[in-house]
């Protein structure tokens, strides 16, 4: 259905802000996108980030505007996990079915290219432009040096909030009465470190793997980037033991990667100068509702949902959400308020539920991944699912590899679970865990649960 051109504002220039400007210059609409920050483009990369990991939900909103192939140029297709558990040998676990990847990709490089191909199709960027206010009855943007300078106001039909999880726009939101907020920081921090290439440009490590380090409360990472290196991020408790606070120097820094992570001692100068040169980040789940104040202002992505960032799903759900809102957008039309009430109603179930998630994947990152009772799981689980399809699919599937909804992909994670404690039980079950006795208990426990339901 086609829509009456109107004057919109993006707040926020990153991915979600980026990929909403496209799709809404393609509906015929006139945007202007605000930032705070300089032009990505202009600045070297800020050494707090985690390679994006896109995947179908992703790939489906960018195919809606004809960019899938030219960003795929920019990604690494990752068709495996590599386990680097200490005192056993280096091995994998296949994410899925043949052919299925997720894709490693800079999130600095694709917001670049983002930003490009948004001005490409006619979007206006003002950068170093901070909001500091909004009307929202009148949708007037408030711009200016500082709280304290004189502020230039913008009126618009609409404004989106795209500006992460520490919205300007949701704090003027959450002023309202009945505006539902929370969030919930980890008690574990993050920061950026880099495997560089070989002297002859060669990635280090097998390019097609997400490599993880599993160390029960923290862990390390790395995905392959196209210049050969290795973008990592070690997760480890802000205090404790092993934690950020107790590794102060160079010589703990070097003591704590030979223990704990003796297979990259290879790179450690270059890991122990990243370690105090990179910031040391936080990662928190936020929640809130309403997402929109009538026909006038909208939360998008992180500024609505900002999840952790281990199931590798934060830009996927942020991008699904632009896709559902145009879906919306083409059903009913000039009808905003319908549009904004639908949008949020669809997608709130959605946010809750890969937020969910998110928090137990770091669980199994970080702590069962080197479980041999979790990694036996897991092989049933996937034995039984290859034997029927039709009836089992795993969960880091259905998310990952689908594009079925969150809310449905935890709630029938939840059910087979229960299942699999059942099978686990058994007695002898690491002998006979693809026996014809465990694939009858299974399809038994599959019908009576779902009649029980």
């Amino acid at each position: 259905m086609t829509q009456t051109p109107k004057n919109i504002a993006i707040v926020g220039s990153g991915l979600v802000g980026s990929l909403l400007a496209i799709y809404l210059r393609r509906r015929g609409h006139s945007i202007t996108v605000f930032d705070r920050r300089p032009d990505i483009r202009t600045v070297e990369f800020s050494g707090r980030s985690i390679n994006l990991a896109m995947s179908d939900r992703g790939w489906k909103a960018l195919r809606e505007v004809e960019l899938e192939e030219e960003i795929k140029k920019l990604a690494i297709p990752l068709d495996k996990r590599a386990m680097h558990v200490l005192g056993k040998p280096l091995y994998y676990q296949k994410y899925g079915k043949e052919g299925e990847a997720i894709w490693s990709i800079s999130r600095g490089v694709l917001n670049r290219k983002m930003i490009d191909l948004a001005e490409e199709a006619g979007a206006l960027f003002r950068f170093e432009e901070k909001v500091w206010d909004v009307d929202l009855p009148t949708a007037t943007l408030y711009t200016g040096e500082s709280e304290k300078s004189e502020w230039k106001a913008y009126e618009y039909d609409h404004i989106f909030g795209c500006d992460g999880a520490f919205s300007r726009v949701r704090h003027k939101m959450q002023r309202r009465s009945r505006f539902d907020y929370s969030q919930d920081f980890l008690d574990v921090g993050y920061k950026e470190l880099t495997i560089p290439p070989n002297e002859d440009g060669t990635h280090k490590l097998d390019k097609h793997s997400f490599h993880i380090w599993p160390r029960g409360r923290f862990m390390f990472i790395a995905m392959p980037n196209l210049d050969g290196s290795f973008t990592c991020t070690l997760f480890l408790p802000f205090e404790g033991e092993v934690s950020f606070e107790n590794i102060r120097t160079k010589a703990e820094a070097t003591a704590f990667f030979t223990t704990y992570f003796p297979n990259v001692m290879q790179d450690i100068e270059n890991l122990t100068f990243d370690f105090f040169k990179n910031p040391t980040s936080a990662m928190v789940t936020m929640k809130c509702y309403p997402w929109t104040y009538w026909d006038k202002v909208a939360l998008v992505g992180d500024s609505a949902h900002a999840i952790v960032p281990f199931y590798g799903q934060g830009m996927n759900a942020g991008f699904e959400d632009i896709h559902s809102f145009n879906d919306i957008m083409e059903q009913y039309g000039d009808d905003w308020e319908t549009i904004f009430q639908t949008f949020q109603k669809e997608r709130k179930p959605n946010a809750d539920a890969i937020a969910e998630l998110s928090y137990r994947n770091f669980v199994e990152m970080s702590s069962k991944t080197a479980d041999p009772a979790f990694l036996l799981q897991k092989k049933i689980e996937k034995w039984f699912a290859d034997k029927h399809p039709e009836l089992w699919e795993p969960t880091y599937s259905r998310v990952t590899f689908s594009e079925r909804s969150y809310a449905e992909a935890l709630a029938i994670g939840d059910f087979q679970e229960g299942i699999m404690k059942e099978v686990m039980a058994l007695e002898g079950i690491e002998k006979e865990w693809n026996s014809k006795k465990v694939e009858h208990l299974m399809l038994q426990l599959l019908k009576e649960k779902k009649e029980a339901v």
